[in-house]
């Protein structure tokens, strides 16, 4: 095994800030708003829709600055707080009816009233809707919503779930204006009727969405500037040069490792790098229809000879840690079981796994990946996934691609036997890294039954108001996600945030799930 550790330190761009998602503490003085232009944001993260009902991916990113939601997280919040709401909370002891009270006086951006029947349809509609990339999975535990007056909305449970409250801030619940939104299908134009910080003034597919400030918004969030235009990227490399060149203001999501390594380096430039923590992960997932993906010790020879350190050094330049469990590290409940149960990568050890199950030719698969979703690395992570396999002498492994919107589709049908996945966190929970994976319908498309996991551990969680009582639950099925091997995790993220050294509030911008809120940003006044 080729042993790789972390040992280059941080250093200095400009300025070089810690970001923290649970504090949000900043590191610039603060500063009033100017009027000098849009804060210009990269990222090569386009959204697949705008309508919420559509989306369960990175277009959450734009959702949460244009769309208001009953609960978000005000900066340094670590569990949801009242948005659209004036308050929440469960009215029971067994954490099945879930009520919130409107801010009063609550407006869509283009003047019409948002009251609770607006909450209702928004909720209501996702679970009619249905999509197939759509969030409905999200709402599993969700019987019926219920309308009191103009202000109030109860939520009724079918069984207790301490989670709902994190389910009600992620922006695929965001609320929509019925006026605008079929009840059953998704909408098709490039408008958005929403009530959040930001009006879409204008958007154009895969390129750009401006921003500019909703007079009708009410809420937490205190905008640092008027307006905010997001620029989308193809890869980090034209991204950061359009950051040098002074073309875009801030990067996030998509920086390349060797991007971040030259930005880390170069301590003459004006531009600053904000590193802190992050929870993303990226993982293969094994269909249960391949003729070969489907056989146990197949994948479980995978996840024996996967060389997880190779890929954080090798590839990302040890930007991203290696990662032994779909529940990353920093959430209650994370343990190393892929580490525990098959230690370094051995060749001799998948031998004999393939061995005992009688199989003793190379083995074909075929790995898919996606060429514009999780990064600039993502071919070259597969090219080392395919030298790693390869060269045991045990398989013969094939690589396809294709662009996110047509590798949704694919994965959705069930085309791929092993397909490349990434996670950025709908809420900061162990549940998040467990619940959206297994069951007949879940987010990958492929039905991945577990009774013991979704007919135990999980209830048995969700009835646990105090989250870091659930560490046995959890601990149990990540054990079963290791002997099952359906899912193997190769690494967890770290965030980024490269910004020119007049912009402040990248530090505080990321709300617990890594979504940026734009609000944070503004112009530096003085020093």
């Amino acid at each position: 095994m080729r042993v790789f550790n972390r040992n280059r330190g941080l250093r200095r761009v400009a300025a070089v800030a810690s970001l923290s998602l649970v504090a949000g503490c900043g590191v610039f003085s603060s500063s009033s708003t100017t009027n000098s232009g849009p804060i210009v944001v990269g990222t090569t993260s386009a959204p697949s829709t705008l309508d919420p009902a559509g989306s369960w991916d990175g277009s959450w990113e734009l959702f949460r600055n244009v769309y208001q939601t009953l609960l978000a997280y005000p900066d340094g919040a670590t569990t949801p707080q009242p948005d659209a709401a004036q308050s929440c909370a469960f009215t029971d002891s067994g954490a099945r009816t879930y009520r919130c009270e409107l801010r009063s006086g609550l407006k869509f951006a283009d003047g019409d009233g948002l009251d609770a029947e607006a909450v209702k349809y928004s909720i209501d509609r996702i679970r009619a809707v249905n999509a197939p990339s759509g969030p409905a999975g999200l709402l599993g535990s969700l019987d019926r919503v219920q309308v009191i007056g103009d202000r109030e909305v109860v939520f009724h449970l079918n069984k207790p779930d301490t989670t709902f409250p994190f389910v009600l801030a992620t922006p695929a619940m965001s609320i929509v204006d019925p006026d605008d939104y079929p009840a059953h299908t998704l909408r098709k134009d490039d408008s958005v009727h929403g009530s959040g910080p930001y009006v879409l003034k204008s958007y154009q597919d895969g390129k750009r969405a401006e921003l500019v400030r909703n007079d009708n918004y009410q809420g937490f969030a205190d905008r640092q500037n008027d307006a905010v235009t997001i620029r989308y990227f193809q890869d980090s490399a034209t991204m950061v040069k359009a950051l040098r060149s002074g073309d875009i203001d801030v990067t996030y999501r998509g920086l390349a490792a060797s991007d971040i390594i030259a930005l880390e380096a170069h301590s003459d430039t004006d531009l600053q790098l904000i590193d802190g923590t992050g929870t993303d992960i990226s993982y293969l997932v094994f269909n249960p229809e391949d003729p070969w993906a489907k056989v146990p010790a197949v994948r479980k020879a995978v996840a024996q000879l996967v060389d997880r350190a190779a890929i954080a050094h090798t590839v990302y330049k040890d930007t991203v840690d290696p990662l032994y469990s779909m529940v990353p590290a920093g959430l209650t409940g994370h343990t190393t079981g892929f580490f525990d149960d098959y230690g370094d990568p051995s060749t001799s050890k998948a031998h004999k796994i393939l061995a005992d199950a009688g199989i003793t030719q190379r083995v074909p698969l075929t790995f898919w990946y996606t060429t514009d979703r999780y990064g600039s690395e993502t071919g070259q992570m597969f090219q080392e996934l395919k030298q790693q396999l390869d060269d045991s002498g045990l398989f013969t492994i094939t690589l396809r691609s294709r662009p996110w919107k047509t590798y949704v589709v694919g994965y959705q049908k069930g085309e791929y036997p092993v397909f490349g996945r990434g996670w950025f966190p709908d809420f900061p929970d162990a549940d998040n890294f467990i619940a959206p994976f297994v069951g007949e319908r879940n987010a990958l498309g492929t039905p991945y039954p577990s009774p013991v996991i979704t007919g135990k551990l999980l209830p048995e969680s969700r009835s646990e108001r105090d989250r870091g009582e659930v560490v046995k639950e959890f601990e149990e099925a990540q054990q079963i996600l290791v002997d099952d091997a359906r899912l193997i995790p190769l690494w967890q993220g770290r965030q980024y945030v490269a910004a020119s050294d007049d912009v402040s509030g990248g530090e505080k911008a990321l709300d617990p799930s890594t979504i940026m809120m734009m609000w944070e940003l503004h112009r530096k006044t003085s020093w």
